[in-house]
């Protein structure tokens, strides 16, 4: 007999503490996967959009809306069957309950700043941040999921503005720096990332100055547009 199949929105919730790239997990209180950690999600409700459907989870999970929120892709092949297998930076879960159903699974990310973030206060279903790259095996193959918005986002730091829903209006180049690295997991060369980012356009000079531990004064900056922007 073939396993039931249902379709579900999944969203890839992600923002950048200090150096690390964060995503937002929920742990699961019920079965499958009683305790497991698994992305943000559930079944599609009936007369709902796929878009809004993400949109509800993002701002339930967080409080926030009106930030970077795009689909990622659609996965035909997640399932209720044994988590993925550990990543190479992080422990894993040996258990391996499995099930009997199969999801068509619409995904979603967004990129949200953790200062405006307000978590769900929950026991049961309890929402936290993890580092992107120690992630334990989630439920439902959803370490796949992960990993596929990860290449998402560092492709569109390439060609996009993308990073504006991480940083708040104003900011210096050593706090956009510091996204970029957290994303792209590896350190940059100062002189060079300063002259790439102004050869861009994607950000300008805001006016005024922020200290910078004994620093000198560091010169802010702005996005040209906090919205979408392909250059």
């Amino acid at each position: 007999m073939t396993a039931p199949t249902t379709a579900a929105v999944v969203v890839v919730i992600l923002t950048v503490v200090e150096d690390d790239l964060m995503v937002l997990l929920i742990r699961r209180s019920a079965e499958p996967f009683a305790d497991y950690w698994a992305l943000p999600g559930g079944v599609l409700p009936e007369g709902e959009s796929l878009d809004r459907a993400a949109a509800r989870k993002l701002l339930d999970e967080t409080g926030v809306s009106d930030v970077y929120l795009e689909q990622l892709y659609t996965f035909g092949e997640l399932s209720g069957g044994k988590p993925a297998a550990k990543r190479q930076k992080g422990p894993a879960d040996d258990r391996r309950p499995t099930t009997g159903s199969r999801s068509i699974v619409i995904t979603y990310f967004a990129l949200v700043q953790d200062e405006q973030v307000r978590l769900r206060d929950s026991d049961a279903w309890h929402p936290a941040w993890h580092n992107a790259y120690t992630l334990p095996a989630l439920a439902f193959d959803n370490n796949q999921v992960v990993d596929y918005a990860i290449r998402r986002l560092r492709a569109k730091l390439e060609y996009t503005n993308v990073a504006y829903s991480l940083l708040p209006r104003t900011f210096t180049l050593s706090e956009l720096q510091q996204v970029y690295e957290a994303i792209l997991d590896r350190q940059m060369d100062k002189r060079n990332f300063r002259r790439r980012m102004l050869s861009l356009g994607i950000i300008k000079a805001a006016g005024g100055t922020r200290m910078e531990g004994a620093h000198r004064p560091a010169q802010l900056y702005t996005f040209t547009k906090r919205e979408p922007m392909v250059v």
